[in-house]
């Protein structure tokens, strides 16, 4: 499929009133579109309203208000196509720890209807790498084996979209590499369209081509994560002088000038006022000898905070 994977309009969710609780505004008019094929990201803060998204997406929450397409599929008008074509792998580990994994696929794709003439749970639990595990009881596998489970039972149907909500929440590094090696192998060699949520924003840098921004029920920030990135307009210079320095050397602009334990000046300052060259030299005529000089550029996370921040102050 080209063009999108994903396509929302207007969406809103209001769940009404509870006892002294108002009726709280979980989404405010939300417009998305996701490219097939792409790896997404979907970040914000907790109670941004991104869980309900997701739902909302799966089909497990009604909408107030808005057009939801899975696949080219209208939830309103083919609400079992639309359905059929996305597969959320929970952050809640909600595995009955009475059936195998086996078992627990075969279960969740006859909730599919999928024909057993079609199941591919053998070459799932390959996947997952849970071969060697699949008739021992759910009970008995690890955090990390459970957690493999959940994306094996998101995956029986074969889903073109699959939702990943925090997939490495409270994983070790070896899984975590292995989860991201299984993702990546999906979308490059069957096309799966991947869209994930994770507090682990550097996952997010590495993985996503794209991501989005969720604050307070609101989209306040779409675009690819090298344009999100560039925004920032802050830099950091570094630079290791060749001897002790006494006092920090006055600068031409407005510039954050610190003194590290290591020993190292330490310069932040907004490219679009000052550039570079500029602070080099008044560290040179400030009779101070370089020597060596690095740069800290933004990160993601730099973004998010000062999306989400800006976001809450207002």
């Amino acid at each position: 499929m080209t063009g999108n994977a994903i396509e929302i309009e207007g969406l809103t969710k209001t769940y009404a009133a509870s006892g002294s609780q108002p009726p709280k505004e979980a989404l405010k008019g939300i417009d998305l579109d996701i490219p097939a094929g792409s790896i997404f990201g979907l970040l914000g803060p907790n109670g941004a309203g991104k869980s309900t998204l997701i739902n909302i997406m799966a089909g497990l929450v009604l909408k107030t208000r808005g057009k939801v397409s899975i696949w080219g599929f209208d939830q309103d008008v083919n609400p079992r196509q639309s359905r059929a074509s996305i597969g959320v792998m929970p952050q809640e580990l909600n595995i009955d720890p009475f059936f195998t994994p086996r078992a627990a696929l075969e279960v969740q794709a006859g909730l599919y209807g999928v024909p057993k003439s079609q199941r591919i749970t053998d070459r799932v639990l390959k996947a997952i790498g849970l071969e060697d595990k699949a008739d021992a009881y759910a009970r008995n596998l690890s955090g990390g084996m459970r957690r493999r489970l959940l994306l094996g039972k998101a995956l029986v149907h074969r889903p073109q979209v699959l939702v990943l909500d925090e997939p490495t929440a409270g994983v070790d590094i070896e899984l975590r590499q292995m989860l991201w090696a299984n993702i990546r192998r999906l979308n490059e060699e069957m096309g799966t369209t991947i869209i994930l949520t994770t507090h682990y924003l550097e996952e997010a840098q590495e993985m996503c081509g794209e991501i989005a921004i969720i604050n307070h029920g609101e989209l306040i920030a779409r675009d690819s994560t090298s344009a999100l990135i560039g925004r920032m307009d802050a830099k950091t210079l570094v630079i290791q002088p060749e001897g002790e320095v006494a006092s920090l050397p006055e600068m031409p602009g407005p510039v954050e000038s610190c003194l590290r334990p290591d020993g190292s000046l330490c310069f932040t300052y907004r490219r679009s006022e000052i550039g570079t060259g500029a602070v080099i030299e008044a560290v040179r005529n400030a009779g101070i000898s370089i020597g060596d000089v690095a740069t800290e550029e933004p990160n993601l996370e730099d973004v998010f905070v000062a999306l989400t921040s800006s976001k809450t102050a207002a």
